[in-house]
């Protein structure tokens, strides 16, 4: 069995290592929102209590955030959807959110405020509640999730990498036998019970990557936590800067650091003032080897198992032959 360090599941937003402060400029992360988030150098003192320095440095990975948990008595993919508020809710938001450059002591109200979800959402752990709602976050969201099912066009490239029949999933991790090399590999959605992955692909957050082709769509989950970061730079502003731009390992989204108590600390490109995505992925220059064994199952599957074996020297390089 391949051993995986078990690490926290991404149920919130994640802080910043650094504190951050608000510039009159437009996000480079959110169109809609015309000031940007930037780190200042003062490491975040969350990060000092959880002991930041003796923490797991793992890969922060561009795709669209999932989880594995029970639905309909089995394990099942689950799509992040965060509830939003409806127009006239979001016109306020904004406007208080303009005026005060903060949304501290903005009120909701919840049963009013929002958009209606599927009657299968659920909110993410530890979202707060308040008189059996619940509560949105600074952003204005209430973090949630929905269950994949195969007839949900919306969720047509989640749909791809699962097979409930078989109750496999198609996921991307490093090799239990040589850690520079990764696999695409088919794993129990039993043994990814209560985990959050991400999905990456061909047609996820405009493919950083570079996986696949319009004609050949490539999508994999990657559990969060799985890919770790060689020779982190310590937790320093000018350091990391300087790690972000000029090492190799530096070309990747940002770092997501897994303290011993189970905090989770980022930091992101855009919060150092750099550009994402770089045009040479650290992931998509990483050689990987296909190990998907014989099943009666989905196209992508399908098409993987024709791979069985076969290495390649890049992840962008995957192609199946026509």
């Amino acid at each position: 069995m391949h051993e995986m360090r078990r690490l926290g599941s991404v149920q919130q937003k994640i802080p910043c290592v650094f504190l951050t402060a608000v510039k009159e400029e437009q996000s480079r992360k959110r169109d809609c929102q015309q000031f940007q988030v930037v780190a200042t150098e003062n490491v975040n003192p969350v990060a000092l209590e959880a002991n930041i320095d003796g923490a797991f440095a793992t890969e922060k990975l561009d795709g669209t955030c999932c989880y594995v948990t029970v639905y309909n008595g089995q394990p099942y993919l689950w799509a992040r959807l965060d509830r939003r508020p409806n127009k006239q809710a979001e016109k306020r938001f904004k406007k208080y959110q303009h005026l005060h450059k903060s949304c501290k002591g903005f009120m909701w109200n919840i049963e009013e405020d929002f958009k209606t979800v599927p009657e299968t959402w659920i909110p993410a752990h530890r979202v707060k509640h308040h008189n059996g709602h619940p509560v949105p976050d600074e952003h204005g969201h209430i973090p949630g999730w929905v269950p994949v099912e195969k007839d949900n066009r919306q969720y047509c490239w989640h749909s791809s990498v699962v097979d409930y029949k078989a109750g496999t999933a198609l996921v991307l991790r490093p090799c239990c036998d040589n850690e520079d090399m990764l696999e695409i590999t088919a794993v129990p959605l039993a043994e990814l019970q209560e985990q959050t992955l991400e999905l990456i692909g061909t047609n996820v957050n405009g493919n950083p990557y570079g996986l696949g082709s319009k004609k050949q769509p490539v999508h994999c989950l990657v559990t969060h936590g799985s890919i770790p970061i060689r020779n982190p730079p310590p937790v320093d502003f000018q350091q990391l800067r300087s790690w972000f731009r000029e090492n190799p390992d530096g070309r990747v989204e940002g770092i997501v650091w897994h303290c011993s108590d189970g905090t989770l600390i980022k930091v992101h490109r855009h919060h150092l003032g750099l550009r994402w995505p770089e045009e040479d992925t650290c992931l998509g220059n990483r050689p990987v080897v296909i190990r998907v064994d014989a099943f009666d199952s989905t196209d992508l599957f399908t098409s993987f198992l024709t791979l069985n074996g076969h290495c390649f020297s890049r992840l962008q390089d995957i192609h199946f032959e026509l």
